[in-house]
């Protein structure tokens, strides 16, 4: 069973300012989105990404997805890189910043 929420480590300076590497966040399991919603999904190479949601659309073969940019450009491997992310590869959305070890 999975729990409706989990929590994880942010790495990497793609999220800066708003989130630093180190930072724990609460994410929702949802892929009920929102452009401006910060996610974290999985990349093309299966690694956990926390970006931020730009626009809906579609992958080259036909399916839903999400354009995703890190906030810092110029430190963020994202859609600008790999192209859309299908839904299929979003695991939820962040609803606490800074949340604190367990």
């Amino acid at each position: 069973m999975h729990l409706p929420w989990f929590r994880a480590t942010v790495e990497g300076l793609s999220m800066i300012p708003v989130l630093a590497p180190g930072e724990r966040v609460l994410v929702r399991r949802t892929r009920d989105l929102a452009p401006g919603d910060v996610v974290v999904a999985r990349d093309p190479e299966d690694r956990l990404v926390v970006k931020r949601v730009v626009r809906a659309e579609t992958t080259a073969d036909g399916q839903p997805g999400w354009w995703l940019e890190g906030d810092n450009a110029a430190a963020s491997t994202d859609s600008r890189a790999y192209g859309v992310v299908p839904t299929t590869a979003i695991l939820g959305r962040v609803i606490r910043q800074k949340v604190p070890p367990r």
